[in-house]
């Protein structure tokens, strides 16, 4: 049996991974930047830290670092002011868990967006531990945000779940020692998911949570 449940937010809970992508490049267009369409690759996992120099160095933001993630994250708020984007299954799954299992959070958005999110989406009171990966040294794929997560809860590594929906996500888990990583195909295709790590990928969280034995 599981000591805890780890969940990422952004394409797990969230169908948000393509909001992220067009308020980034929204800004890189905006601002005069040259915006690659291999951008949002080469961003997955990022800190805000990580992306937002990606966001000047790479793709020519003419903005500091601490402006171009203050206006990103704005677009985001302003977003999911409107809706939030809740991924099928997602509200149902983490309840259903949460009454069995201290649940986390193990995220690469910022500490705003993922208060906002589980404020909004009522699940503030079924998470014991949410972490940012701007409150680590290194965002995914560094197992940094799992390590973190674990050692708040407090879990052994070796006995939590982590449920992910990208390859860089897979990798921090497993580099952390995850003792099972559950994928789901939101973002990525499930070869692309196992070939990382993951030991069984599901179309989104109903699966992982009959995985799990509920509703069983």
């Amino acid at each position: 049996m599981p000591q805890a449940v780890v969940f990422d937010l952004d394409g797990v809970l969230l169908d948000s991974e393509q909001r992220w992508n067009e308020a980034k490049e929204a800004l890189v267009r905006e601002t005069g930047g040259s915006w690659r369409d291999d951008a949002p690759a080469a961003m997955m996992g990022m800190s805000s830290a990580e992306w937002s120099a990606y966001l000047r160095d790479v793709l020519g933001v003419p903005m500091d670092g601490e402006a171009i993630n203050r206006e990103v994250v704005r677009r985001m708020e302003e977003g999911y002011a409107h809706g939030l984007p809740l991924l099928p299954g997602a509200s149902e799954a983490v309840r259903a868990l949460a009454a069995r299992w201290p649940l986390a959070l193990a995220s690469s958005s910022n500490r705003e967006i993922i208060d906002l999110a589980l404020r909004v989406a009522g699940f503030e009171d079924l998470f014991r531990v949410t972490i940012s990966s701007d409150e680590v040294a290194h965002g995914k794929p560094a197992p940094d945000v799992y390590l973190e997560a674990a050692r708040r809860l407090p879990a052994d590594p070796a006995r939590c779940v982590a449920v992910e929906d990208s390859p860089a996500g897979v990798s921090a888990a497993i580099a952390a020692g995850v003792g099972a990583v559950y994928g789901v195909r939101t973002t990525h295709p499930a070869p692309e998911l196992v070939a990382a790590g993951a030991g069984e990928v599901y179309p989104d969280l109903t699966g992982v949570a009959a995985a799990l034995g509920i509703g069983r």
